[in-house]
């Protein structure tokens, strides 16, 4: 019987960390590309300069999806137009929620206060899903030092049917300043005002020093992630066997 594309990508998934244990972060993305129609998410954030400047120098023309959730902060939205322009990012396409969706659901535009779990599924899940359909593969920016969920990521994973892959999962805070600043990439301005880690405005605090990078993402709550990258499928541990039954 045929194996489902689940599978495959689970087990592809598997070879690949087999394949580039102890690759640097631009082989790795290298790498990715090879495998199919692959596009690079990014959310303009407190660190995701690193990514896209890699991406710039490997293939400047790779689509970049820009989740626009209606709720990012207008720093954010500046940011990413800069960004874009001087990495010369070809192909950078802006996600926006479904109309309808946000009608039903969220007419006043304060479902992140009632429901956030809905909230991010209307203006993030979903429309990343759409905007995924077509492609192989996708590539995140996100990292193990960011803890929680993510202190186990692996480099290659199997996400339903895409391939996932995180080219700087083993990079450190230090890591990352010492890229920014051999390559005299520009800030996320709102870094410097105490968010370290940048979402939607309304589930965005400050952080303070000693705190969890991600502690201001939805605060006093237990929600830590948005959705994006918790669907079904088979998962890959880091150790590349392959775990039945997602995460």
């Amino acid at each position: 019987m045929p194996l489902d594309l689940s599978t495959l990508r689970a087990r592809q998934a598997a070879d690949l960390n087999a394949a580039h244990a102890g690759s640097d972060a631009e082989t790795v993305l290298r790498a990715a590309l090879a495998e199919g129609d692959v596009a690079l998410t990014s959310s303009f954030g407190a660190d995701s300069v690193v990514l896209l400047h890699m991406l710039s120098r490997v293939a400047p023309a790779t689509p970049v999806l820009f989740l626009e959730t209606g709720m990012l902060f207008p720093e954010t939205l500046a940011y990413q137009r800069g960004v874009a322009e001087r990495l010369g990012l070809a192909d950078v396409r802006t996600v926006r929620p479904d109309p309808e969706d946000l009608f039903l659901h969220d007419p006043e535009g304060d479902l992140h206060g009632r429901d956030p779990d809905l909230c991010c599924t209307l203006r993030k899940v979903r429309p990343l899903e759409r905007a995924l359909a077509g492609f192989d593969g996708w590539i995140t920016g996100r990292k193990r030092v960011q803890g929680g969920a993510r202190a186990d990521l692996p480099v290659f994973e199997a996400e339903g049917q895409h391939l996932k892959v995180n080219p700087l999962a083993t990079w450190s805070g230090a890591d990352l300043a010492a890229y920014m600043d051999a390559h005299d990439l520009p800030r996320h301005p709102l870094v410097e005002r105490g968010y370290p880690s940048i979402g939607c405005a309304p589930c965005t605090a400050k952080v303070a020093p000693g705190e969890d990078p991600r502690a201001g993402r939805w605060r006093g709550r237990e929600k830590t992630e948005c959705g994006i990258h918790f669907a079904g499928g088979v998962a890959v541990r880091p150790d590349g066997t392959i775990a039945n039954g997602g995460r």
